[in-house]
């Protein structure tokens, strides 16, 4: 079914992502894998060509596009490639920056946002803690206030950019005996004195994306790092988990949707029974259910992110297409792994690697139970 959400503009843009990932990525993905990280160099060609910007004013440097759809493409490229390098890059400009755009203060962008536009700056969102997992209202790293400043003081783990971030949006504690109207956000640098991160971690997939546990040991912050207002951080982070949750949809069905087109092209190679073995009944009918299943998924998503362009989105349509997309996702790429064979179990094919990198979307940014439940709430349960 031809999509409809997207115009000349888009496809435009579109174009030049996959020029730029066509000579600045493609080429260094193993190496991307061998490091667990993407280099620098990369964040700053992707700042020079305006690919970090997306949501940053122009007189900051960014390129201020003001339609969510330039997101979702951008998104869609990456994840079409590798799903770790649109998880790395996702953090930074659909969820990191945007909290500094929309709440920082006029010192607070001209300090932080030309290097988010240009890539000098690498952003992470400090969110998940060892004991909390989904539940943010059971945040433990806190900051206290002594005097002029604060003293922060806890751990953050599962943080995708933790071990490369200059800068990273952290959630805290500041007043305990209010629960989770007691959280508010901090701009913690790396340079920062107090501030460490442990090793990278070894995740199951996605090994392209540095993944990192970090440490806060008496980092002494003054007002001026804190972003937007003291004990309103819960309800900033509410408010803008949509836009995660729907950026991770996107590049959920895109990343499946790649994948699955590889295999029908595998379906269509390889032969068994003197014949393709696309052509055996079952598996004829198993790829038309999959590419059923994935274009009702993207059909779905793209009204999401419609409604999010225009404002109208919900927290709860954001729920439906994070876990929704992901589930399908897991589905069509277990298939896919099965269809191949033998072949399917082997890190050389890319198969293999995209199933493993799928995983954790049913785990983060909510794990698909939360979203269930928010659902359900909905429904008055």
């Amino acid at each position: 079914m031809k999509r409809t959400i997207f115009d000349d503009d888009h496809e435009a843009f579109r174009a030049s992502c996959a020029a730029f990932l066509a000579k600045h990525v493609t080429p260094h993905l193993e190496q991307y894998l061998d490091d667990k990280a993407l280099p620098r160099d990369f964040w700053l060609a992707a700042g020079a060509e305006g690919f970090l910007g997306l949501e940053i004013p122009e007189e900051f440097g960014g390129s201020d596009a003001g339609d969510y759809r330039f997101n979702a493409v951008w998104g869609e490229k990456l994840a079409k490639i590798n799903a770790a390098l649109n998880s790395c890059v996702a953090i930074h400009g659909d969820i990191a920056v945007p909290y500094i755009v929309d709440l920082g203060t006029d010192e607070q962008k001209q300090r932080w946002l030309p290097g988010c536009a240009s890539g000098e700056i690498l952003t992470a969102i400090g969110m998940t803690e060892p004991g909390g997992g989904s539940d943010l209202a059971a945040l433990r790293t806190t900051a206290v206030r002594d005097g002029d400043t604060w003293v922060i003081n806890g751990s953050k783990t599962f943080i995708t950019n933790g071990f490369s971030a200059d800068l990273i949006v952290t959630a805290v504690r500041t007043s305990p005996e209010k629960g989770a109207k007691g959280i508010s956000l901090f701009g913690i640098e790396a340079t920062d004195p107090g501030f460490s991160r442990g090793r990278k971690l070894d995740k199951v997939g996605q090994g392209e994306a540095d993944t990192a546990e970090l440490f806060f040991e008496n980092v002494r912050l003054g007002d001026d790092r804190l972003i937007g207002e003291v004990d309103m951080g819960f309800i900033y982070m509410m408010q803008r988990l949509p836009q995660e949750r729907l950026s991770c949809a996107a590049a959920n069905v895109a990343h499946a949707k790649q994948i699955l087109s590889e295999t029908i092209q595998y379906c269509h190679d390889r032969k068994a029974f003197g014949q393709a073995i696309g052509s055996l009944q079952h598996n004829k009918f198993l790829l038309a259910e999959l590419v059923t299943q994935i274009e009702v998924a993207e059909a779905y998503v793209d009204q999401a992110v419609l409604a999010h362009t225009s404002g109208e989105a919900t927290a709860i349509d954001a729920a439906k297409a994070k876990w929704w997309s992901s589930q399908v996702q897991n589905e069509v790429l277990d298939h896919c792994v099965q269809l191949h064979g033998g072949y399917g179990f082997m890190n050389e094919y890319r198969v293999a690697r995209a199933w493993r990198d799928a995983r954790v979307t049913k785990i983060w940014a909510g794990s698909n139970e939360i979203m269930k439940e928010l659902i359900g709430r909905d429904l008055g349960f």
